[in-house]
């Protein structure tokens, strides 16, 4: 009888102690089985492969087939963990920019803006990078139009640092992380 393996748990050592390799051991969690013996691996938080099924129908002649493929994938639980940048409405803007503490970093942006779209990736970035020394943000334009307005955003995608609830410096257009690197750390 075969056993089709749907996920595996990858120790982050590259080092398994080898009592856990016994076969029946119950102690842990995870479970790999090949053929007729049946290996149990530590449980641990790293990287797991995932099976995904893949269909796509295939025609040949009058005959339609359905043929389903196993992929695997490896997937990174510290995604789970990762900083999301929040946005800011006319509403919020005042308690979450303007009253804060700490320095604060707000990217303008829009939907439909290619450059935007590039600077997203660094903006979070910078948000796990600065987490507890810097408030990172987003400012929708075309949803926060008066926001825009008020600071003269003319061009998008502009980044403005605020402090003690005063803009104090702005980058415009999609600039390389070392630039926005630098424009923070005069502010922390």
């Amino acid at each position: 009888m075969a056993t089709i393996l749907e996920s595996v748990t990858i120790p982050r050592s590259s080092v398994i102690p080898r009592a856990a390799l016994a076969p029946g051991r119950a102690s842990s969690v995870s479970a790999l089985s090949s053929g007729r013996n049946s290996v149990r691996l530590p449980e641990n938080r790293g990287l797991k492969i995932q099976t995904r099924f893949v269909s796509r129908n295939s025609a040949r002649g009058s005959l339609r087939q359905s043929i389903v493929r196993r992929r695997g994938g490896i997937v990174c639980e510290a995604q789970e963990t990762a900083v999301e940048v929040s946005g800011v409405t006319d509403s919020t803007w005042q308690s979450l920019v303007l009253d804060s503490e700490s320095p604060v970093l707000v990217e303008f942006w829009a939907p439909w803006c290619g450059p935007c779209r590039m600077i997203h990736p660094i903006i979070d970035e910078l948000a796990k990078q600065y987490t507890g020394k810097l408030k990172c943000y987003k400012v929708n334009t075309d949803e926060s139009p008066s926001i825009a307005t008020r600071y003269g955003i003319r061009s998008i995608p502009t980044v403005i640092i605020f402090k003690n609830g005063e803009k104090k410096d702005a980058v415009i257009g999609a600039v390389p992380k070392s630039t926005l690197t630098t424009s923070i750390e005069k502010f922390l």
